[in-house]
This record gives C-alpha cells, sequence and structure tokens, in this order.
C-alpha cells in the first residue's frame, strides 16, 4: 500500500475516501472549495483538466465550487479549450490590473486570491498528462479532517530522465540542498516544488508571493514560519507525468530559488527585483538571462481585496 506523509511527518496510509465523505464534512463546515489552475499555452492538457475536475468532483459529487483557469497570455487555444469544458477563464493581466503587470507564474497564483471564491484553494499545473480526480481529493482531505491544518503539498513519483522517484533536477541541486541546510525542519518536505497543494484562505493571504520561479519554496517556508510546520501536510498523489524542461532551461528557475531561500533564511540583504544569470551557449558565447524576483505582498493587505472579502470572511476593511 502506498504511504503518505501527512501533518507534522507522521505517515499513515494513502487511501481515497468516499466522495460522500468528503462532501459531508465540505457541507458541515460550510467550506466553499475552489480549484485554479495557472496557464500559459496549455491547450493540449488543460481541457481533460478543467473536464475531469467538472465531471468527477462538480457533476458526480458536489465536491468542488468552481474551476478558475488563470490564463497568462496565452498564444494558443487554452482559453477556449479550459471555457469549452466548463472552467471560468480569466487573463491574468485583468485582475488588479491597477497594481501593476507583475510576471510569472506566483503572480497568476496570487491574483487568484482575488478572482476566486473559495474558502480552500486547491493549485494543479496545468501541463499534467494523467490527471485524476485524487490530484484534488488527497490535497482537500486533510484541510476538511483537521482545521489545525493550513496547507497541503502533494508528493509523487516523477518518471523522467531516468529517475522514478527523484524530485526533479532543480528540486536535487537547489532545492533540497537549501532546505537540509537553511531550513531542516522542512527538510521532510518530499517534493518542495510540486506545482499541485492546497490552502486555506486565511493562510495564502497572509504571505507574500514570489512572483517568479521561487513561488513554491517561498510559500512553503513563509506558511511554516507562520504557522508551524504541524501545520503544513503531504498527501501522495501517485504518479504525475508532465512536459519537463532542456537543462539549459533550468539555471534560471534555480537561480530564482536560492535568491528566495537565502531571503527566508535572512541571508540576502538587497531584494532587487531582477538578477541576471550568467551562462554559456554551446559556441562558449557569453549569454545573459533575466530572473524575476520581484514579490506581491500579502493578499490581505491590498486595500482591493480587503473591500472585496473582508466582510464575507469576517475581516475588517484595513486587515
Amino acid at each position: 500500500m502506498a504511504m503518505g506523509a501527512l501533518a507534522g511527518g507522521s505517515v499513515a496510509p494513502v487511501e481515497d475516501p468516499p466522495a460522500f465523505e468528503l462532501v459531508e464534512a465540505r457541507v458541515r463546515s460550510g467550506t466553499r472549495i475552489s480549484v485554479c489552475i495557472p496557464a500559459r499555452d496549455e491547450e493540449a492538457t488543460v481541457g481533460h483538466i478543467v473536464g475531469t475536475v467538472r465531471r468527477e468532483l462538480i457533476e458526480r459529487v458536489p465536491l468542488v465550487d468552481e474551476i478558475l483557469v488563470l490564463d497568462d497570455g496565452s498564444v494558443d487555444a487554452t482559453a477556449r479549450a479550459a471555457a469549452d469544458e466548463g472552467a471560468s477563464v480569466v487573463e491574468v493581466a485583468h485582475i488588479l490590473s491597477d497594481l501593476g503587470p507583475g510576471s510569472g507564474k506566483g503572480n497568476a497564483l496570487w491574483k487568484s486570491l482575488y478572482a476566486s471564491q473559495g474558502d480552500v484553494i486547491v493549485f494543479v499545473d496545468a501541463d499534467i498528462r494523467n490527471f485524476r480526480a485524487h490530484f484534488v481529493t488527497r490535497l482537500v482531505r486533510p484541510l476538511l479532517a483537521d482545521e489545525r491544518v493550513m496547507f497541503t503539498k502533494g508528493f509523487y513519483h516523477r518518471p523522467l530522465h531516468g529517475e522514478p522517484t527523484g524530485g526533479g533536477r532543480v528540486t536535487e541541486l537547489m532545492a533540497r540542498p537549501l532546505l537540509s541546510h537553511l531550513f531542516p525542519d522542512l527538510a521532510d518536505i518530499v517534493q518542495p516544488l510540486a506545482g499541485e497543494y492546497a490552502g486555506r484562505r486565511a493562510a495564502l493571504e497572509s504571505v507574500p508571493f514570489a512572483q517568479g520561479w521561487g513561488v513554491e519554496f517561498a510559500l512553503l517556508v513563509d506558511l511554516a514560519a507562520r504557522y508551524g510546520r504541524p501545520a503544513i501536510a503531504q498527501v501522495d498523489l501517485g504518479v504525475r507525468e508532465h512536459r519537463n524542461r532542456a537543462l539549459d532551461e533550468l539555471g534560471a528557475p534555480a537561480l530564482a530559488i536560492l535568491v528566495t531561500g537565502l531571503r527566508r533564511a535572512g541571508l540576502e540583504q538587497v531584494a532587487p527585483e531582477q538578477a541576471e544569470l550568467i551562462r554559456f551557449g554551446n559556441d562558449h558565447a557569453l549569454q545573459r538571462v533575466a530572473v524575476q524576483l520581484a514579490e506581491r505582498p500579502p493578499m490581505v493587505s491590498v486595500p482591493q481585496y480587503s473591500a472585496k472579502f473582508g466582510a464575507k470572511f469576517g475581516r475588517s476593511q484595513t486587515a
């Protein structure tokens, strides 16, 4: 039987609970659940993901309240594929546009807090080829079962490049060493950079969001610092198949995660919004790659957000 690490590092069998039990728990607690999918040029896979959530978790059982696709400047048919399967599609540039455009996945995730309605928000990457409904149900289960859990992080087998169980090259060479050395309380996180996770709105709105590649690392460290390691649960999602990047595309994400980790450890005193990665091509010509380091503030500090959600969630307009 597959095993999954749960809150505080304990271990328990991974079993998919009957869907009706999750629905009953959701109804008892009055919890609304949003599934938010950041996407850029993912027409090949986003429709399947949206359609699976709609059929299995809205029509078959009423677990999920909304599916929101955050279209981040796609030039293909991502928006159409998502809308055809029943998602509400919002262009990232149109959300809180008066606060500046921003860029990167983290910017889309941050804006999804404003665009969505749920008390629990499930984030799912749009490039998963073997998506199944359990990617959502397993992530929400700890949040519905234990009010002390604020954030759930998925982990999985990742059959890429002969790495049947590895966390990916950037994880193994950058994220895991950073956690082991600077944040040892989080060293037991199996997939620190996994794009599948869920959190309570009250937690997600309270921390900043790195706009670029550092968003997953930043959320993990910041939520643990604010709520404690036991508030973070891990769930086994089985096997995840997705599009992977070539080696020469991984230097920029690694640099963003490095700076994100150094900032959280108090070792990066200067907080530039952009860094430059110096590397060399096959002809040994010097290349300069801009790396996004900007961060969005905690959403609860944004006046437009407080005006929209303050009364609904029992907050003051100046929260």
